[in-house]
């Protein structure tokens, strides 16, 4: 699978999304980094991969080469118009989509402006199937209508933006809610105060997107992920950090099989 990374004062959020999916499993994982973010990724990598991926073209071969099942999109790419553009450019390569992808933080408000192509985009046949992984604020940017709607509750909202934008819909918070398209839905119920550090959401993302690599569909994917990020952090508890998330997967993980008797 592949993580895209910003420029190099913002490099780390992919890292954490990229570590992330590999303590869930997802296998290879390579970072696609712009050129003058190779140095800086380089040099905090070690079992994740590095490529170089400063144009569309060159990303679409990356796809070619390694056939990746899941990306990860948003992380510390930045808010301008031109990472929303990329995005679209990216989806119209209907040949080259990967199964699934997972979009969050500045993937969501670049992509804000131009919401309803990017939901048509999403109802293409041949599209990934996708999570979206808004905060408060950046579900109020891409779904302004139904975020002003005081009528509807938060399970409500997540449903419809789950409609309208034809992917799971991750709308975090402290009652996360995960909703399908289908109507399905769910509110997580172990979520913790000690998630409210930065960095925490990309690694949220990134567990999505290993679990979808292993093949998940997408809303099963997003549930788990969700209950296992906080059953994380809750297993390492005070003085948490996102640097912290990754590692603390592995207690989660021994004990979900040991009650599958793996």
């Amino acid at each position: 699978m592949g993580v895209f990374s910003g420029e190099p004062s913002a490099t780390g959020a992919a890292r954490l999304a990229a570590m992330a999916a590999a303590r869930s499993g997802a296998g290879a994982v390579t970072v696609l980094s712009p050129t003058r973010s190779l140095a800086v990724n380089g040099a905090h990598l070690t079992s994740i991969m590095l490529r170089k991926a400063d144009t569309l073209d060159e990303v679409l071969a990356f796809l070619d080469a390694r056939k990746p099942k899941t990306l990860v999109f948003g992380p510390g790419l930045g808010r301008e118009p031109e990472v929303g553009n990329f995005l679209l450019d990216l989806l119209e390569a209907i040949g080259h989509a990967p199964e699934s992808m997972v979009i969050d933080a500045d993937g969501i408000t670049s992509t804000a402006l131009q919401a309803e192509t990017f939901f048509r985009a999403l109802e293409r046949q041949g599209a990934p199937q996708t999570i979206i992984t808004p905060h408060e604020g950046e579900f109020h940017r891409m779904f302004k209508s139904i975020g002003e709607d005081s009528n509807l509750s938060k399970l409500e909202k997540a449903r419809r933006a789950a409609a309208v934008a034809n992917a799971v819909i991750v709308y975090k918070g402290p009652d996360t809610v995960i909703a399908s398209p289908d109507g399905r839905a769910a509110i997580n119920e172990n979520g913790t105060p000690l998630l409210a550090t930065a960095g925490s959401g990309d690694v949220l993302s990134g567990i999505c997107a290993g679990l979808l690599a292993q093949g998940m569909a997408a809303f099963e994917a997003a549930c788990a992920a969700v209950w296992m990020h906080a059953a994380a952090a809750a297993h390492f508890g005070p003085g948490l950090i996102a640097e912290d998330l990754p590692e603390a997967l592995r207690p989660v993980l021994r004990d979900i099989f040991a009650r599958r008797g793996a």
